[in-house]
């Protein structure tokens, strides 16, 4: 009978827990990679979402968005009592190279973006500036509706 040297942990594997982590991360990367544009200037899902900034003063609201490298034309703007829906669509310029390596970290594609307002806002009066890449919208407040009752006298 030959002689075997024992083992005993020999058959327990190491933990690690890093490596668990690593998977969710790289499972993280992998989802977010489909709401992301894939390097061809085209996009699967959400391409660009413009920063906005909103001020309330007491007669208006003012509401900033940034979308640089856009024209005025290619913005649509929808003005609703309680809302405003911005749309529009950032252009790719197409070039080639014959040579070396293209490589854009721009944004290209449609983008939409609905920003409730803190009060109701009088539609038809809106104003709206594009100026170096900045959108301006000064929307003046509607007149607050009361919910107050009113006695009446019969006759």
């Amino acid at each position: 009978m030959a002689i075997k040297r024992w083992h005993p942990f020999g058959e327990i594997k190491r933990w690690e827990p890093f490596g668990e982590i690593d998977t969710l991360r790289q499972e993280m990367n992998r989802l977010l990679e489909q709401f992301t544009p894939n390097g061809l200037g085209e996009s699967n899902g959400f391409a660009f979402v413009p920063s906005a900034e909103l001020e309330e003063t007491e007669s208006e609201v003012l509401l900033k968005l940034e979308v640089p490298g856009m024209k005025a034309e290619d913005l649509d703007i929808e003005v609703m009592d309680e809302a405003v829906r911005v749309k529009g669509e950032r252009k790719s310029e197409t070039k080639t190279e014959e040579e070396g390596e293209r490589r854009s970290e721009f944004y290209y594609g449609e983008f939409q973006r609905v920003i409730p307002m803190p009060k109701r806002v009088e539609k038809d009066q809106a104003v709206a500036e594009y100026k170096d890449g900045v959108l301006r919208l000064t929307l003046p407040k509607a007149p607050e509706e009361t919910n107050e009752s009113v006695k009446i006298k019969v006759a």
